[in-house]
This record gives C-alpha cells, sequence and structure tokens, in this order.
C-alpha cells in the first residue's frame, strides 16, 4: 500500500473513531433526556408548527394537557407545564434523575412533592405541578421559563425556554385549536385488545378529562365520547390517537375525519348522522 493510501486510511479511521467518541459523549452527557423514538411509534403533530415525539412522549404530553383544563387552568399554563417536563425529563416519565428526583417533571420526595410512587403517576404529577403554578402570583404575565423556574427552582433557570415554541404547538393541538393535528404510527402488535382496552381507555378519559357519559356503542369494539363542539371533539380525539400505542387504538373517527392504525393518518371519510356530536373510537378486537 502506497503511503498516500496509508494516509486515507488512517484518516478515515480517525474520523469513524471520532464520529463514535462524540455519540459516546451524547450519551454519556445527556442520559434520559437522549430520546431515539423508533420509526413504526412516533407521533406528529403540526399545528402552526411542527412537533415529532415518540410514542409514550405523547401520551405524556396529552396527559398533561388534560389535566391541565380538568384543573380549570388558562392555556398558557399548559405552555408551562409541557416546557417544564420537556425539560426535565424529555416527556418521559423516568424513575430516576439527579439526587431522589423522579418522573415527568423530575419532582423530589423529599422536597414534599410526594412519594417516589406517586409521583411516577404522570397525572399526579402533573397535578401537584398545576397546584404550584398557580400559587406563583403573576405567573400569567411571565415568560415561560420564569414561570416554570418559579416552580422547579432549577439550577439553570433559563432552561425552559428553548422548549416554548414546541410546547405551544403541542398545547394548540392538545386543547382542540387545530384540526386532525395528531397523527400517530404505532407498533403491529397492539399493547391492549378488545374489552381491557376499552376499558383503560374508558378510564384513562375518566381520570384525564372527568368525563361523564362515555360508552360504548353497539357497532365497534370501543367508545364514543360526547362532544359538544368541535373544539373539545378535537381535544378527546388526539387524546385517543395520543394514546393509541399504549390502549392498542386501531380507529378515532371525529365529523368527516378518521384516523386509523393501519395508515397513521387522517383521512376524510364519508357524513355518518351516528357519530355526530360524538367522537367514535374503536379498538383491537381480540384475537
Amino acid at each position: 500500500m502506497s503511503v498516500r493510501s496509508r494516509a486515507v486510511v488512517a484518516a478515515g479511521v480517525t474520523v469513524a473513531v471520532v464520529a463514535l467518541l462524540g455519540v459516546w459523549i451524547v450519551v454519556r452527557q445527556f442520559g434520559h433526556h437522549l430520546t431515539l423514538p423508533l420509526a413504526s411509534r412516533t407521533c406528529t403533530v403540526q399545528a402552526d408548527g411542527r412537533v415529532v415525539l415518540g410514542a409514550d412522549q405523547m401520551a405524556n404530553a396529552a396527559t398533561i394537557a388534560a389535566i391541565g383544563i380538568q384543573r380549570k387552568m388558562p392555556e398558557q399554563a399548559v405552555v408551562v407545564a409541557l416546557a417544564t417536563a420537556y425539560q426535565e425529563s424529555h416527556l418521559k416519565n423516568i424513575g430516576h434523575g439527579d439526587r431522589d428526583s423522579v418522573g415527568l417533571f423530575q419532582q423530589r420526595p423529599s422536597q414534599g412533592w410526594g412519594t417516589a410512587e406517586q409521583i411516577q403517576d404522570p397525572r399526579y404529577a402533573a397535578d401537584r405541578f398545576y397546584a404550584a403554578l398557580k400559587k406563583v402570583k403573576g405567573w400569567q404575565g411571565m415568560r415561560v421559563t420564569e414561570a416554570a423556574q418559579r416552580v422547579q427552582r432549577s439550577a439553570y433557570p433559563e432552561a425552559y425556554q428553548k422548549w416554548a415554541d414546541e410546547s405551544q404547538v403541542l398545547t394548540r393541538a392538545l386543547l382542540g385549536d387545530a384540526t386532525g393535528a395528531v397523527a400517530c404510527t404505532v407498533g403491529p402488535t397492539p399493547t391492549m385488545r378488545g374489552a381491557a382496552a376499552a376499558a383503560a381507555l374508558t378510564r384513562g378519559l375518566t381520570l384525564d378529562w372527568g368525563l361523564p357519559g362515555v360508552t360504548s356503542p353497539t357497532d365497534l369494539t370501543g367508545l364514543a365520547v360526547p362532544a359538544p363542539d368541535a373544539r373539545n371533539g378535537w381535544r378527546y380525539a388526539h387524546w385517543l390517537v395520543s394514546h393509541a400505542d399504549d390502549h392498542g387504538v386501531k380507529r378515532v373517527r371525529f365529523g368527516d375525519l378518521q384516523w386509523t392504525a393501519d395508515r397513521g393518518t387522517w383521512s376524510k371519510v364519508g357524513d355518518d348522522p351516528a357519530s355526530a356530536g360524538q367522537v367514535l373510537a374503536e379498538v383491537f378486537a381480540d384475537v
């Protein structure tokens, strides 16, 4: 091999080593904050901006938003909560963190947020965050990062602001201000099926939204959720799609649009008087 060829090979090896070292440093530096969602389990949110999340991140974001509305918090509170969870856990319900921090908001049992088991319940964690935010005087007039910092008291008080734009996109979609805005692709094998999936969805809707009157229609295995107006309808429809991967949702329909698990997108469907004023969700049938 010529001197020039050996030099080229050596340069290539050096580049490869540097690249691998870079990956190792990123993993080492960011740990649980590094998110590499599988292509088959991702959600794309389009609402005056675009955000792509893994299926578990999307489900957690939907629950955070719903708890905010159930608590009658203003829209900006949901933006602040999502930005906080983005920074603290990248919207993942993790069981570790700095010192005794756990969960979506990295709340600490030693600081009075609750037990570790309680904090790792996304609904509990979100509820506690909103309760603390509500006590911050004048938080509505603060920047996202300032409001979040008053609750979290982080060593990096400006860190939350970098997630403000993504959180606003998610909030617009999850609060029903956009149509067909959450589209998820799910794994090839449903996590749940049949009656168990329908029961889990009913429980989730009740806990997240406090919804009464969720019924099981006769023509499919799933749910019918009352939707008094378009905004509420899209809130529930987007929540159902956000939880499709972990609850075995096969189809969601509202108005003349329908999302299906096999396509992972929303498409137009024909008018059906039976679906007026409600969101329909179908789960995968038992094998």
